[in-house]
């Protein structure tokens, strides 16, 4: 099944848009996607240069987008925008190189007109590589 592309749901454009495509989706609920990294990434330059390296805030912050990309399906959150309230529980499992493609899931719980928890994973060729519990905050835009 083909879903929207994650510009058309969320707010995140270049060089902050850290979700490829969704490919299954449960409307605020559940979701998958992926990020394929570029071997051009322009944070691989200097994380590191000899040893160029996804930074693990950037695997939690796809995550959320992943997470954003699932409430906002939602006509019923229109007008409204998921922020980080917090983050607990990370763990980073796995490094990730340029050009690795990261498969991302989140399933959201706890959804209320403030905010909400969702759990989210992120796997590169079926090894974990990231999880994390995320909190986030309902503004209005």
């Amino acid at each position: 099944m083909n879903f929207p592309k994650p510009e058309a749901i969320i707010p995140h454009r270049e060089p902050f848009l850290f979700l490829t495509e969704v490919t299954k989706l449960e409307v605020a609920k559940s979701a998958e996607a992926y990020w394929q990294l570029k071997k051009s990434e322009d944070f691989f330059d200097g994380h590191f240069p000899d040893f160029p390296t996804l930074p693990g805030v950037l695997m939690c912050e796809s995550i959320a987008q992943l997470g954003a990309y699932t409430l906002l399906s939602d006509p019923s959150f229109e007008g409204l925008l998921p922020l980080f309230g917090g983050i607990d529980g990370v763990r980073f499992r796995r490094r990730v190189s340029p050009g690795e493609r990261l498969d991302l899931s989140v399933e959201l719980s706890r959804i209320s007109a403030r905010g909400g928890k969702g759990t989210g994973k992120a796997y590169v060729d079926g090894e974990l590589a990231c999880s994390c519990d995320l909190m986030f905050v309902f503004v209005t835009v």
